[in-house]
């Protein structure tokens, strides 16, 4: 993930609970006071967000870190669950003294943008989601393509030898689950941090998080607490969607429209889940207007 001219922007690195993470710091325009932190999930990093950031620039201060393990950043010995993304997270915000926030959250990004939101909303000016966590779910909800893969990835034995071993999630799952074809640079940049087997340990630990059935229920009780707190926050919300989605489908849209105060939808085309790599531009520029406007 070097400088070059698809990913264009000085490393900054700062201290956090011990260890370094990585983020891009890219700065707006001097009259305004918004700062977009944009927040990847698994198993991407900053870079997910690379065609995204010029857009956003144009109407603030724009802010991409790796999250801890992850990209660029230190890859301490800790579980890398949910909740020690989050006090990472929530140390970074911290110590890099942001405030009045735009979240453009993505993934488990969007999980960890959505919990703190609802525990720092005076710190909080909007929140762009798209292919969110937006609660939790049950096996028999469980989309009957994708039940047989998380079952593998949350076996003990066939887990780890798929994710850590097979690095599944780089190799197979980002590709998969995008309409723009890679090109042989974006493979090398997205496997880049993740080069062994320990080194992939988040990228097997983020599909054992997802709360099916109330397990484990740490992580179900902190994603069930912002999705209530969701349903009844005026805070100006913005969802980004695409066809036929993998997260958020047409008809979970809808519900979305109905149930969450304070939001808008904007189409972004055709897509899956990584839709940041189909539709960059329409992504930025929706989120930048969207934003000068809160």
């Amino acid at each position: 993930m070097s400088k070059n001219m698809d990913y264009p922007f000085e490393s900054h690195y700062i201290e956090v609970l011990g260890s370094k993470m990585h983020y891009v710091d890219e700065p707006g325009p001097e009259e305004s006071d918004l700062v977009f932190l944009c927040i990847h999930g698994n198993p991407t990093s900053s870079f997910l967000w690379r065609k995204v950031i010029p857009n956003l620039k144009a109407k603030g201060r724009v802010v991409a870190p790796d999250l801890i393990g992850m990209g660029k950043s230190d890859k301490p010995d800790i579980e890398y669950r949910f909740v020690d993304h989050a006090r990472y997270l929530d140390a970074f915000i911290e110590q890099t003294g942001l405030k009045n926030i735009v979240l453009v959250i993505h993934d488990w990004g969007s999980a960890l943008g959505f919990h703190y939101a609802r525990r720092h909303e005076e710190n909080v000016k909007g929140i762009a989601f798209m292919e969110a966590i937006m609660g939790t779910i049950s096996w028999k909800e469980f989309p009957p393509s994708a039940k047989l893969i998380f079952r593998l990835f949350r076996n003990p034995v066939t887990g780890p030898w798929m994710i850590q071993g097979a690095n599944f999630f780089v190799k197979r799952m980002l590709p998969m689950f995008m309409i723009h074809k890679q090109t042989f640079d974006e493979k090398e940049a997205y496997a880049a941090p993740y080069p062994t087997y320990a080194s992939r340990k988040p990228l097997y630990v983020w599909p054992n998080e997802i709360p099916i059935d109330g397990k484990p229920k740490d992580t179900h009780d902190l994603i069930s607490g912002y999705r209530d707190w969701l349903h009844i926050t005026p805070l100006p919300k913005l969802l980004l969607w695409a066809k036929p989605g993998a997260l958020i489908t047409e008809d979970q849209v809808a519900e979305l429209e109905k149930g969450l105060p304070n939001i808008q939808t904007h189409y972004v085309g055709k897509g899956l889940h990584y839709i940041q790599e189909d539709h960059p531009n329409e992504i930025g520029q929706t989120v930048a207007k969207w934003a000068s406007e809160l």
